[in-house]
C-alpha cells in the first residue's frame, strides 16, 4: 500500500490550495484517512480526519477554513484549504488506517508555504 500526496505549493496569505492523496495497492473504502502537518521545529499534528461513513474531525486551528473529503471511486482523499495563514506553512502528510486494524500507512508529504 502506498499513499501519494500532491498539490502543495507557495500561496499568499488568504489564498487557497487543494491537496490530494491517492492510495495505490488497496481500496480506499477500507480506510480511515487523515491529514497531518509538521512545521519546522514543531511536532506533527492532526489537521483533519474522515471515516468511511464521512464523519469528519478537524483541529481547532483549521475549523471553518479547511475541508476534508474523499472519493472512494478515485481512491483519493482531498484537503481543501481556504483563507490560508502563514502559520499553516508545513509539510502536509496523509495517513491511512484500515478500519478495525492498528496498521498505519503514511505518505511522504507535500510542502505548503504561505507567504507574501
Amino acid at each position: 500500500v502506498q499513499l501519494q500526496a500532491s498539490g502543495g505549493g507557495l500561496v499568499q496569505p488568504g489564498g487557497s490550495l487543494r491537496l490530494s492523496c491517492v492510495i495505490t495497492g488497496d481500496i480506499l473504502g477500507r480506510f480511515y484517512m487523515a491529514w497531518y502537518r509538521q512545521a519546522p521545529g514543531k511536532q506533527r499534528e492532526l489537521v483533519a480526519g474522515i471515516t468511511r461513513g464521512l464523519n469528519t474531525n478537524y483541529a481547532d486551528s483549521v475549523k471553518g477554513r479547511f475541508t476534508i473529503s474523499r472519493d472512494d471511486a478515485k481512491n483519493a482523499v482531498y484537503l481543501d484549504m481556504n483563507s490560508l495563514k502563514p502559520e499553516d506553512t508545513a509539510v502536509y502528510i496523509c495517513r491511512g488506517q484500515p478500519m478495525g486494524t492498528t496498521t498505519q500507512y503514511w505518505g511522504r508529504g507535500t510542502q505548503v508555504t504561505v507567504s507574501s
